[in-house]
């Protein structure tokens, strides 16, 4: 496959099959659960993002309860989560500003869910996608590895991955794409587990690559 476009179908195609559908890994009932859940799972597994949330949200399930709650509270409920002090104070900023400065609603713009403490471009475009259906094209690390594996980007920063991801798929697909791009590196294409040369992506893409592909990191 000599071209990027060629790439990219046969990569959508190979992942609807292994993935017709994709559910979203971290539990959450609205935009706010959701929110929270994202922000947690920065440098934190989603499996243990999952564990943590329950008592969160037993505690405090809205902007209004959370605001109510102590930096100590919050924390001892997230406190198994890596960057857990941090994320604490920006889960109580966070509730804050929403019931201060949006009615107590997760606002729908990117220049909104950026302002708030903690959300950065990555978990407000999983927010946008998954809470709102606004296209948006979430990229994490596995799918910042496997695009530059499969040469869809020149890998140089999330952001260049993400425009480039943008030009070979239509924005509704973007939404089932992170999702399996996601999952498939987690499965497949490992950061460890495959170089550029083992699954049967990076075999099929590139047949004659002998040597490790050395990727740039997000």
């Amino acid at each position: 496959m000599k071209t990027k476009k060629e790439r990219a179908k046969y990569i959508g195609q190979k992942l609807d099959e292994l993935y017709p559908e994709v559910p979203i890994p971290l539990d959450h009932t609205d935009a706010f659960t959701l929110l929270i859940a994202v922000l947690l799972s920065a440098q934190c597994t989603d499996k243990r993002v999952n564990l943590v949330t329950p008592a969160l949200f037993a505690k405090a399930a809205t902007p209004q309860a959370m605001m109510k709650l102590s930096v100590a509270e919050i924390l001892e409920c997230i406190k198994t989560c890596g960057l857990a002090n941090s994320k604490a104070k920006n889960i109580k900023g966070l509730a804050e500003k929403l019931v201060n400065e949006f009615n107590g609603e997760v606002p729908q713009d990117f220049p909104s869910l950026e302002s708030l403490p903690g959300v950065g471009h990555k978990t407000a475009s999983v927010v946008m996608i998954h809470a709102f259906q606004i296209p948006a094209l979430p990229v994490d690390t596995h799918i910042h590895r496997l695009a530059q594996r499969w040469k869809l980007t020149n890998g140089k920063n999330v952001v260049q991955t993400e425009a480039d991801l943008k030009k070979l798929y239509p924005p509704e697909a973007w939404e089932k794409l992170h999702l399996q791009i996601i999952t498939y590196g987690r499965e497949h294409c490992t950061a460890r587990g495959c170089d550029g040369t083992k699954c049967v992506i990076c075999k099929t893409c590139f047949p004659n690559r002998k040597k490790p592909m050395v990727v740039n990191k997000a």
